[in-house]
């Protein structure tokens, strides 16, 4: 139960940074700017899978978490009417995106791999 409550929190969190990295945007170099909330918005699905697979090995949140961002990714391509109506609210559009980018499969690829280190260095041996 404590590492359920763990992962949640860490989640939370995650999500939280994830917001401000819009509005706080230049704090960052430019360079990487763009990319942090989409790395956060992975690590915090790496994180929310872990949470809800809280007994599966790190290996498997890994590969459903890059499933499903990619999927999400790749689901931008088509733009019907009524998906663009979800993914045009704050929540859809946070969730669904609005075009494809191959940089974002990059930083959604750093973000997840970003959070299986701290889970596997940090979450694992505070656990313990």
């Amino acid at each position: 139960m404590k590492k359920r409550i763990i992962y949640f929190l860490i989640t939370i969190s995650v999500m939280a940074l994830g917001i401000l990295s819009r509005k706080f945007m230049f704090i960052f170099p430019k360079l990487i700017a763009p990319f942090i909330g989409d790395l956060l918005w992975a690590m915090m699905i790496y994180f929310g899978l872990r949470f809800l697979m809280s007994k599966k090995n790190i290996s498997k949140a890994f590969l459903v978490a890059i499933l499903f961002s990619f999927s999400i990714e790749i689901s931008q391509f088509y733009q019907a009417n009524w998906i663009n109506s979800i993914r045009n609210t704050t929540l859809g559009g946070l969730i669904l995106g609005h075009g494809f980018l191959y940089e974002d499969l990059i930083s959604y690829s750093i973000g997840i791999i970003m959070g299986v280190i701290f889970d596997n260095y940090v979450i694992k041996n505070i656990i313990k």
